[in-house]
């Protein structure tokens, strides 16, 4: 059962990666676009945005139920940047929501550059948190957190091109797997450690019931969402809270 929740962890954590990636790629290629271009990319990303943010808090739920332990440690271990994260991302996601709140193009400049400083903050504090459970020195995690956010941006505007219609899914893809390898590769270096301190046997198979319902509908809701917004057929379904 610790291998089944250790699996599940890492799809998870690699498909947010894959999927709320391109979001935050898409936040930091906003920096320095005109208004009208700034609005096109927060229009092509707006329908994904809160559908990828769900993969990040079935993380936490799974890091927390079934390596309560580790959690404790990560989180102590790791205070600066999970402090620093969270105010970007709630930075990030003010940006989206209060941009077009009122008219002006003072306004909504302040809210893009605060969505791209947002994205900046959580795409390379990801590649220092990395960097810092893997035990590298502090300088490897500034290049891991430079990679992270070079590959967050480059699948952002793989995202971009897929969304305009100007490039395929199967690059799309690639790119998502690209964006997720740092930690995929952190997870399999991980592995043992992660198998030490899972949650005893008996909470494991409670969690697997208790989550098991719920699995299918995060799995529908993510395959309706790519459905609904897929290039030529709703690019002019844009959420009304962006």
């Amino acid at each position: 059962m610790e291998v089944v929740w250790l699996l599940a962890f890492a799809v998870l954590l690699a498909g947010y990666f894959a999927l709320e990636g391109f979001d935050l790629g898409v936040g930091l290629l906003m920096a320095g676009r005109p208004q009208e271009r700034r609005d096109r990319m927060v229009a092509a990303m707006a329908p994904y945005v809160l559908a990828n943010e769900v993969w990040l808090v079935a993380v936490a739920g799974v890091l927390f139920g079934a390596f309560p332990v580790l959690e404790g440690e990560v989180i102590f271990a790791l205070y600066p940047f999970v402090v620093s994260m969270l105010l970007g991302w709630i930075v990030r996601d003010a940006g989206l929501w209060f941009r077009r709140r009122i008219e002006g193009r003072a306004w909504r400049g302040f809210w893009d550059l605060m969505i791209s400083l947002g994205s900046f903050v959580l795409a390379f504090g990801w590649g220092m948190v990395i960097g810092s459970v893997a035990g590298l020195p502090w300088i490897a995690g500034l290049g891991l957190g430079a990679l992270t956010t070079a590959l967050f941006a480059f699948h952002g505007r793989t995202f971009l091109a897929w969304r305009e219609g100007r490039g395929g899914g199967r690059v799309l893809a690639l790119s998502g797997l690209a964006a997720a390898a740092p930690v995929v590769v952190l997870l399999a270096a991980v592995a043992p450690h992660l198998l030490d301190h899972a949650a005893p046997a008996a909470t494991l198979n409670v969690l697997s019931l208790m989550v098991a319902p719920f699995a299918p509908l995060m799995v529908g809701a993510q395959v309706w969402v790519w459905r609904t917004f897929r290039p030529g057929k709703g690019s002019d379904r844009i959420p009304s809270f962006f």
